[in-house]
């Protein structure tokens, strides 16, 4: 068992990777899932059918596609590899990708979560005086995100895993560095078992957001 230590050591560094693109990801979906939730529900219809065609091609095709035609069209197509070759020119990319995928599928659940609040909520603000920016952030969006929570935290579980993805741009995410164990890294290769090790910390950081997801639900639970 003189590889475990190796072994254990490389799969850190690629989890703190994967680690990496799971924050930097929900930090830009986040807030920009929100602003395409408000250009889809614009009244001008011009923006909110762009928005929407845009939502609809970024939820029907697949993130690995996605993630191909970010990292390569600029090179291959444009002739422009803003990215370069290294390891931070991947990783930018990934988080694009990623940033952009999720914040339309948020987009839509933001979207949800906005409409399901009674239209006769928002009325009874405006005959109070309220503005319509003190209503939304007074009386919506305190609602919306009791409302979010459940279809939210799947999509965060759901990111966890999809951050394997990356490695089809050769991203070392923790299954790039798994995998490498078989084709040979640090002296070792034809192991199969490091591979399957990586499991252990998606279901101990799974776990743990379960929790932390799950305490948050209950602590929203006054809404109902």
């Amino acid at each position: 068992m003189e590889q475990m230590p190796i072994v254990v050591n490389a799969l850190n560094v690629g989890f703190l990777q994967t680690l990496k693109l799971f924050f930097v990801t929900l930090l830009g979906a986040f807030p920009l899932g929100l602003i395409i939730a408000f250009g889809s529900m614009s009244k001008f219809k011009p923006l909110s059918c762009l928005v929407k065609i845009i939502v609809w091609i970024v939820r029907g095709t697949p993130l690995m596609i996605q993630l191909l035609i970010i990292y390569y069209f600029p090179g291959l197509v444009l002739h422009n590899p803003i990215w370069g070759g290294g390891e931070a020119g991947r990783f930018a990319a990934a988080s694009v990708a990623f940033i952009f995928n999720y914040s339309c599928y948020f987009s839509e659940i933001y979207r949800g979560g906005i409409q399901g609040v009674p239209v006769g909520q928002q009325e009874a603000g405006l005959v109070l005086g309220m503005t319509k920016s003190q209503i939304f952030f007074k009386v919506t969006l305190l609602q919306m995100i009791k409302r979010i929570v459940p279809p939210m935290s799947n999509e965060i579980i759901t990111l966890v895993k999809d951050t394997s993805l990356a490695r089809i741009i050769a991203l070392q995410e923790i299954i790039w560095a798994g995998q490498a164990f078989m084709k040979g890294s640090n002296g070792i290769s034809g192991q199969i078992w490091p591979l399957f090790f990586t499991a252990v910390y998606y279901l101990v950081f799974n776990g743990l957001l379960t929790v932390l997801l799950g305490k948050l639900e209950d602590k929203l639970n006054y809404f109902r």
